[in-house]
């Protein structure tokens, strides 16, 4: 099982990564057959070139992330809520990573709706 320290480091990562648009540090995030559903409810982007393919089109958006609250990890996942700013659109999103043994995202889920947007 991946520890705390670690699932925690991997989230400030991609904090880190979304916010300088960083392709490079996603890939180093996320398992070869990971899944990423954001928001939650909307087909699933399943293995590393479609994820990169999800994350390269917010490229030039400059969007910028920041926690709001505590990383929460349980078994080998953790939950964190943060805030994501596009222009002048502020979304309130928890993110949940599921992660493997080798310590890499198989699974992210994005919680927000329009209710989340402001």
């Amino acid at each position: 099982m991946t520890d705390a320290a670690h699932m925690k480091q991997v989230v400030e990562n991609y904090i880190k990564a979304i916010s300088t648009e960083n392709l490079d540090m996603i890939r180093e995030i996320y398992a070869d057959n990971g899944t990423v559903e954001d928001p939650v409810g909307t087909p699933q982007h399943e293995g590393i070139d479609a994820i990169l393919k999800f994350y390269g089109a917010i490229k030039g958006l400059g969007v910028k992330l920041e926690l709001t609250g505590a990383v929460r990890c349980a078994g080998n996942a953790a939950a964190f809520p943060f805030k994501a700013k596009i222009g002048p659109t502020t979304m309130e999103v928890i993110d949940v990573f599921e992660f493997n043994e080798a310590g890499k995202v198989t699974s992210m889920r994005a919680y927000w709706g329009a209710e989340n947007r402001y």
